[in-house]
């Protein structure tokens, strides 16, 4: 019984492994970008992970996309420094309650040479069932994308000039 179990589990593992290996793969690496629209896509592509691992509440995921020491500015409420506070804030302030959009045609994206890209943009929030028009607000961002170690991870954001969506 105990070689089944632990036979089930390795499997697991191995299919989680392979997950996440294809997860690295999805997403072309710095080196080999030839061009700003292969940056630019790259980009988009993480964004949309990103934020549908916020809007979903997948934390793991969520976890797997910043650095430990993720440096997070925002306008309300300051500065938060690491990855687990970020994952605490997501948990506590964000999931059930809070959903992002990125508002199309504001996506900038810009490289940083050796370290990975910038990304600016206005994203929108909502708060899904407790209004009915369903927009809450608007803010601009300016997020740091780092490729290390085979792998992008968002490192800083700023989140500013919050306000009402107009």
């Amino acid at each position: 019984m105990f070689m089944k179990r632990l036979s089930a589990l390795l499997s697991l593992f191995l299919v989680s492994g392979a997950f996440v290996l294809a997860h690295a793969q999805a997403v072309q690496s710095l080196d080999s970008m030839k061009s700003q629209e292969e940056l630019t896509r790259a980009i988009t592509m993480l964004d949309k992970e990103l934020f549908d691992a916020y809007n979903t509440c997948n934390l793991d995921m969520l976890g797997t996309l910043v650095t430990d020491d993720l440096e997070f500015y925002h306008d309300k409420t300051g500065l938060a420094v690491g990855k687990q506070v970020f994952l605490d804030a997501i948990k506590n302030n964000i999931c059930g309650k809070v959903t992002r959009e990125l508002v199309p045609g504001t996506l900038e994206v810009y490289p940083l040479h050796g370290y990975g890209a910038v990304e600016i943009g206005v994203h929108r929030f909502h708060h899904p069932g407790t209004q009915d028009h369903g927009v809450v607000g608007e803010a601009k961002f300016i997020t740091l994308w780092q490729y290390k170690d085979g792998a992008w991870k968002v490192s800083r954001v700023i989140s500013y000039d919050h306000h009402g969506a107009k």
